[in-house]
């Protein structure tokens, strides 16, 4: 019944992978800013570990900021990591959601359709019947 169902579903996907993107940059960001900022922080691989599980509110306490500018910086990375964490999972939920509504959709139209040609039928045979009255009362 929908127009354009390929083209909802690739935005939706597109959407998906934009907010993934984004979640990678702020993530990658936030890890060099903890590098850069903290001194506790010898690599840059303990920085984006440190802004992951700062993003995702997780906060294990392996790697802790240690000075007030990046305990500051940690509350810019929450905010951010949490807005973009959301986004992936709200564009995930999006597709699933989708695909749903599309089986739904196609269950509809098949019924409709089923409905559509026992209605022909039923017109078809009324016809019929009218065609076989016309040609039994003398006119």
């Amino acid at each position: 019944m929908r127009k354009h169902p390929r083209r909802f579903s690739r935005i939706i996907q597109q959407g998906l992978i934009y907010s993934l993107l984004l979640a990678m940059t702020i993530l990658g960001l936030g890890g060099v800013g903890f590098w850069v900022i903290d001194p506790q922080i010898q690599t840059l691989s303990d920085g984006l570990w440190l802004a992951f599980t700062t993003a995702a509110t997780v906060g294990f306490g392996d790697l802790v900021p240690s000075t007030h500018a990046s305990r500051a910086f940690s509350v810019v990375v929450v905010l951010l990591g949490l807005a973009v964490l959301s986004l992936v999972t709200a564009s995930l939920s999006a597709i699933f959601v989708e695909k749903e509504v599309e089986a739904e959709d196609r269950q509809i139209e098949k019924d409709l359709m089923h409905e559509i040609r026992q209605l022909r039928r039923e017109v078809a045979d009324l016809r019929q019947e009218i065609k076989a009255r016309d040609s039994q009362t003398p006119h």
